[in-house]
């Protein structure tokens, strides 16, 4: 089977060549944003793709947008995303899109190589692989108040964007770097639901979620 990768980290990108080949997989092309990722599937065609949830040049939701415009374009490629932290929006995005050849599993399972092969050929023949974390979160976002998902430092700053703070403001109030509360701030429109849409403004909306819950 035909295989691509889109991962930004160069190492852990060699690393999931190695576990690939070892797999049986052929790994037509290995990539470090969305953007090249769909070229090399319209190019290449392979049974799955593996995919980083946050790639360049945002780092936010772009692998997980280039995996559901594979799923709809190209839905013979299997498509297995890899995220560093639990963020269960986007595998409900994504299972909620197609039903099988998908999986969500977090960075850490890569570890253990055999367990990871086995969801890479699940996956690949169809059938589906999701992180026993990713699948935690799912059920209890089902009754959960969006804003108890926050962390008591999202929370903070998402109290400073009431407040009318700008990114600078929040993180001199905080005493930390600008580039931190961009990261906080990402974060905290994935746990709101808040995707990128035209015409909505994530940063009001956010604050209108924060003022209702208050």
């Amino acid at each position: 089977m035909r295989a691509v990768i889109a991962e930004d980290s160069v190492l852990l990108r060699i690393g999931l060549v190695k576990v690939l080949e070892t797999a049986g997989f052929e790994v037509a092309a290995e990539v470090g944003d969305a953007e090249a990722l769909l070229t090399a599937v319209d190019e290449h065609r392979p049974q799955l793709a593996l995919v980083d949830v946050r790639m360049p040049p945002g780092f936010t939701d772009e692998g997980v947008r280039a995996a559901l415009m594979i799923r709809r374009q190209w839905p013979d490629t299997a498509v297995l995303l890899l995220s560093q932290f639990v963020e269960e929006r986007y595998a409900a995005d994504l299972l909620s899109s197609h039903g099988g050849g998908i999986g969500y599993l977090l960075k850490q399972r890569v570890a253990d190589v055999e367990e990871f092969i086995d969801a890479l050929r699940r996956v690949a023949n169809g059938g589906t692989a999701l992180d026993p974390q990713v699948v935690a979160q799912l059920l209890l976002r089902r009754n959960s108040d969006p804003l108890e998902r926050l962390t008591p430092r999202e929370r903070e700053v998402l109290s400073l964007m009431a407040e009318g703070r700008s990114n600078a403001g929040i993180a001199e109030q905080l005493v930390v770097s600008e580039s931190a509360v961009a990261k906080h701030i990402n974060n905290i429109f994935a746990k709101l639901d808040l995707a990128v849409a035209d015409g909505d403004h994530r940063r009001v909306l956010a604050v209108l979620r924060f003022l209702e819950g208050a």
